[in-house]
């Protein structure tokens, strides 16, 4: 049976990255596989669990390629290698400009960590996201996986789920929070959604 092949796109620790590896080894993920794991930082500790779950993987460096056409020229260079269906990014810490993400139309999926339209958009990343819903107040949040276009956490919306807020939240907890109870669940579910449709196709 056909699967549709993955490319993870990683910055950091690759935590999103495990939940899928773990996913498609329990059995949630069946109609995609992970072929591939693209890194735009050499040290990204998400290239030792791709390459301990024998997942192939290349990096990416922008500043030694010079220019953002260039290195996005090198990501479609390693998508087209591996005949990639579907990109995850998953904590990739680099925006793809218009020409990048029209190139693949609800081909390239985001997990983002609050419920989208809140503490979305640029500047909202990694912990000021979760520093942003605690300064505002907010009782509830959680994680958003959306399709990806030209603007930042701007595309349709596959699924999010909420996780509340306790009293004594850091920013730190939050995080780990939404991460467990949100990010680990909806992003293999949604990958899993995603790639039976393109097996459909």
């Amino acid at each position: 049976m056909r699967k549709a092949r993955i490319a993870v796109f990683v910055s950091g620790g690759g935590t999103n990255l495990q939940a899928l590896i773990d996913a498609s080894a329990s059995g949630i993920i069946t109609d995609g596989e992970i072929s591939l794991v693209i890194s735009n930082s050499a040290t990204a500790y998400a290239l030792e669990r791709a390459a301990r779950a024998g997942i192939p993987t290349e990096t990416v460096l922008k500043k030694e390629l010079g220019s953002q056409q260039a290195f996005e020229n090198a990501l479609i260079a390693a998508l087209d290698r591996y005949e990639i269906d579907l990109i995850v990014l998953a904590g990739f810490m680099s925006i793809l400009s218009e020409s990048f993400t029209s190139k693949y139309p609800r081909r390239i999926i985001n997990v983002h960590p609050s419920l989208i339209p809140s503490f979305c958009g640029k500047g909202f990343y990694g912990l000021h996201v979760h520093e942003a819903a605690l300064a505002y107040g907010v009782k509830v949040t959680g994680a958003t996986v959306h399709f990806v276009n030209e603007i930042p956490d701007g595309g349709e919306i596959i699924l999010q789920r909420a996780v509340n807020i306790l009293d004594n939240d850091t920013p730190e907890t939050l995080q780990r929070r939404v991460m467990e109870q949100a990010e680990w669940k909806i992003l293999p579910e949604a990958v899993q959604k995603i790639s039976k449709e393109i097996i459909a196709l």
